[in-house]
């Protein structure tokens, strides 16, 4: 979905001047009918009139003359009237904005992340459908078509799964009396088919059945009851000839029906369940033992001479690999800057593709950023200037200040900020080696989801207005520290702006000297 919230924020400000657009077509059109009906109104009693006596009507000069003029030039301007176009502005206007509309792939794309929060927040149809989700000020509720529309954008993806879940809200809120277009045959029909598609011939069965009673003559619902009886009747010899074994084992397996759209859509399961429970709060591995050994702390890095005065203030978030929050580590006023700074050029964020060494869009990262340089502001040079003061490592090398801006449903899926040894020329187009660490400035606060999590040891980071998290990608050795795993989590609630900083390996040299052994 590759719309961020900045270009979403204009497409309401174009709808705004449409819909003034076609208010103006209205107020129009019905002064040029109200203008048709005195017409007709004045004509329809002067007729009546006149026809009662036709030869004394006539007999008037006046009359006889008025009628001619009439019929020769006033019905040719009412002609003309009746004829008039007034949709002229409101269509140009239409056809210009146009251009700036979403596509079909953006809907299928918006769709698609709709299905992603539902997942991951394990927000049923219904809840989605109400509008009931946390945080939220401008409660939005969807009709019979939308979800019938999401429905159709899953099926033709093959997702079932998601096809059931959609066309049974839509039936349910037919079912509730929600007046439509969309026909409840044709809702069925789909729904039928996704339960089908997941092996529950009896409830298909079912839905037939009833499909049948509003519509005896759907033609693919006759013959798939046909079809259902038979594959049911097959299925029941079948378990008949099972049954002694069955007897011994009891217990009866639930089929996970989300597992099975994933084994269907080949998705890796294992990672993807551990990054899903810790967005929604879940699996988080800190034990009291090892909590106890968090603190906070007033940090001058080893007595900078910038942080003596005012040391920044340090919490640890998660010991292994160790990360580390610093609080009231940008103002509000360098966010505001910062985000105008960025928001004329956010772009589609790209990835490093390790084949290549160059940067290119993913499917796996849905966000929009930009990068700023410290000779544009002097507030970047600052922010800058700050990170090296934090950390005591070398900035010159660093990448610039990254600006990304995740609107709903916006993520990155779970990635390494280093290159692996699998792909030596990862960064090799810097000539600064690898990235050594990472510093994420959290400019929002999220209403809702957004957190920012680490699969592999079970740690979860929430964002926090005016916080930056900071984490070593290496060892000091140099080899990748692979517990650094991390992804940002979809956005179900608000928009979330972070900025980062991928601190590189050159000119670190001293400042974090090398170490003996490998994991050190």
């Amino acid at each position: 979905f590759l719309w961020h919230l900045l270009s979403m924020t204009d497409l309401l400000y174009t709808e705004k001047d449409l819909v003034t657009s076609l208010k103006e077509y209205i107020r129009q059109e019905e002064n040029r009918l109200e203008q048709v009906k005195e017409w007709a109104d004045k004509l329809d009693s002067l007729t009546n009139t006149a026809t009662q006596d036709p030869e004394g009507f006539l007999g008037h000069p006046v009359n006889a003359f008025k009628l001619v003029k009439r019929l020769n030039s006033e019905w040719g301007d009412l002609e003309s009237l009746v004829l008039k176009d007034t949709t002229n502005g409101f269509i140009s206007n239409l056809t210009m904005q146009r251009q700036f509309f979403p596509t079909e792939e953006d809907q299928t794309g918006a769709a698609k992340a709709l299905l992603r929060l539902q997942d991951t927040y394990q927000l049923s149809a219904n809840t989605i459908s109400n509008g009931d989700l946390p945080g939220v000020v401008h409660k939005s509720r969807m009709t019979v078509a939308d979800c019938f529309e999401l429905g159709k954008i899953a099926y033709s993806e093959a997702d079932y799964y998601h096809t059931e879940l959609w066309m049974a809200q839509a039936l349910t809120q037919l079912d509730e009396g929600e007046e439509s277009t969309i026909e409840k045959v044709t809702v069925m029909d789909y729904l039928n088919y996704a339960i089908y598609q997941q092996g529950e011939l009896e409830r298909a069965l079912e839905l037939t059945k009833r499909m049948l009673k509003l519509d005896p003559n759907h033609q693919r619902a006759n013959g798939n009851l046909k079809y259902f009886e038979f594959q049911l009747e097959k299925q029941r010899k079948a378990e008949a000839e099972k049954k002694e074994q069955e007897d011994k084992k009891r217990e009866k397996k639930v089929l996970d029906k989300r597992d099975a759209q994933r084994k269907r859509s080949k998705d890796p399961l294992p990672e993807r369940k551990k990054y899903e429970m810790l967005c929604r709060g879940e699996g988080v591995k800190m034990t009291p033992r090892r909590q106890s050994r968090l603190f906070c702390r007033y940090f001058d890095n080893n007595h900078n001479p910038w942080l003596l005065l005012a040391p920044v203030k340090q919490e640890d978030e998660w010991d292994r690999p160790r990360i580390v929050r610093y609080h009231d580590i940008i103002s509000d006023s360098e966010i505001k800057t910062v985000k105008e700074l960025a928001k004329p050029r956010l772009k589609r964020a790209t990835v490093h593709d390790p084949n290549t060494g160059k940067l290119t869009t993913a499917h796996y990262r849905v966000s929009k950023s930009a990068w700023l340089y410290e000779y544009e502001h002097s507030t970047i040079e600052k922010i800058n200037q700050r990170i090296e003061d934090v950390t005591g490592l070398e900035m010159d090398t660093a990448e610039e200040l990254q600006v990304a801006n995740y609107g709903v449903g916006g993520q990155y899926e779970p990635h390494f900020d280093f290159g692996r040894k699998d792909e030596p020329d990862a960064f090799k187009e810097l000539g600064t080696g690898n990235r050594i660490a990472t510093w994420l400035f959290y400019m929002s606060d999220v209403s809702a989801g957004g957190a920012t999590v680490f699969p592999d040891v079970g740690a979860a980071v929430w964002p926090k207005k005016g916080t930056a998290v900071f984490w070593y990608n290496l060892f000091a050795s140099g080899e990748g520290d692979y517990s650094t795993r991390h992804a940002a989590c979809p956005v179900l609630v608000g928009n979330k702006w972070v900025s980062n900083k991928w601190i590189h390996e050159r000119g670190q040299e001293f400042r974090r000297p090398c170490a003996m052994s490998e994991m050190e």
